[in-house]
């Protein structure tokens, strides 16, 4: 159904994905079957090659990401999804795109774990290893989508964000969010493909910023000498890796580029009254019970703090969300990633209750919500 600008669609939030991808110009998907994401990689098999671009299963997840990898310094969007199993195999090779300054972005549809875990059931135990899990000083963007609405909103977003910065984006999306099917609204009012920026040659391949702030990038087979290594380097490329003061300024850059950038990649919502006894600090579909709970009660008064981007962390804003309530109630589907988390950043200024709910893919429904705040 299409109206004006605008198509009307019924997707899943998997598919929703693979969509915005294609929207927003990807050309090139690497992957690797997997549960609760294989939907991205099966659309994106049967719709990249009508429009020019290449869809390639791999025999596993480091091989899907290397590909990408390698794929984007070909001059191409490229994108990759999996579920945790997959992204823990991909750490390393993450670990390299931050360093190269390599932009794609991974897809992670959580589910319970660790290791094999429950394949088809949904969680939020990747929370942390999204931020943490390659190893060094470094910084992530992460972005958690709730519906499939924003899934495709979020899809753009993380392309648009990769390009900017000339970094990895990660969508962390789980079971729920990825299978559920609702309406989605594609705006086709503009042009949401994202234009890629590359060097001239003979200038150098890294740290290059144009005066739009868009970190440029050179593209092999545009005549280029280039050296793509994860040791450490200097502009020019070079390994340089006894060299302190070489490696001390790149991984400063390398960092300050993400935290420079704050203001573009913090995103949250606060609803609710101005004070309350209880905020509620959540994300992904976690958030969507929230959402329902303000919908139905006016008692207790309730605010909520919903975050879009995970990492980097909104320190600030949350602790000046804590100064408007009495408590902070975290629900999710995980131990209590992100509850201490949102205990390090408001730390002496308010309590933080966790509310953890694992096993069985179950959503923290509404009324499990009310019932830890009637009790605490």
């Amino acid at each position: 159904m299409s109206g004006n600008n605008e198509r009307i669609e019924f997707w899943q939030g998997n598919q929703a994905c693979a969509e915005a991808a294609i929207a927003a110009g990807c050309r090139f998907f690497a992957g690797y079957p997997i549960t609760p994401a294989s939907e991205i990689a099966e659309i994106m098999s049967a719709k990249l090659p009508r429009i020019g671009g290449t869809y390639v299963q791999m025999e596993d997840e480091i091989a899907a990401i290397s590909a990408v990898i390698g794929s984007s310094w070909g001059g191409s969007l490229s994108m990759t999804a999996t579920s945790g199993p997959g992204f823990s195999l991909m750490q390393e090779s993450i670990g390299y795109a931050i360093m190269t300054e390599t932009p794609c972005v991974i897809v992670d549809v959580q589910r319970a774990g660790p290791s094999t875990g429950q394949a088809t059931k949904a969680a939020q135990g990747d929370f942390m290893q999204a931020r943490w899990g390659t190893h060094g000083d470094y910084q992530s963007i992460v972005l958690a989508p709730n519906s499939a609405q924003e899934t495709y909103e979020l899809t753009l977003k993380s392309f648009e964000l990769s390009e900017r910065l000339r970094h990895p984006v990660i969508l962390l999306s789980d079971e729920i969010v990825a299978h559920s099917r609702e309406k989605v609204v594609a705006d086709r009012s503009k042009d949401n493909s994202v234009k890629r920026r590359f060097t001239r040659k003979g200038n150098m391949p890294f740290g290059e910023i144009d005066n739009d702030g868009h970190a440029m990038m050179p593209r092999f087979g545009d005549g280029h000498d280039l050296l793509i290594t994860g040791s450490t380097h200097n502009e020019s490329g070079l390994r340089k890796t006894a060299d302190p003061d070489v490696h001390d300024r790149l991984v400063r850059r390398l960092s300050a580029k993400i935290q420079n950038e704050y203001e573009l990649l913090e995103d949250y919502q606060i609803s609710g009254l101005d004070t309350a006894e209880w905020g509620i600090v959540s994300y992904g579909s976690t958030s969507r019970s929230v959402d329902e709970l303000m919908a139905i009660i006016s008692e207790p008064a309730i605010r909520s703090f919903r975050l879009r981007t995970l990492w980097p962390f909104p320190d600030e804003a949350l602790r000046e969300f804590a100064k408007s309530v009495d408590r902070l109630l975290v629900p999710e589907l995980s131990l209590g990633q992100l509850s201490r988390e949102v205990s390090r950043a408001v730390k002496g200024l308010v309590d933080v209750i966790p509310l953890n709910k694992i096993g069985g893919g179950l959503m923290i429904e509404p009324d499990e919500i009310l019932r830890e705040i009637a009790k605490s």
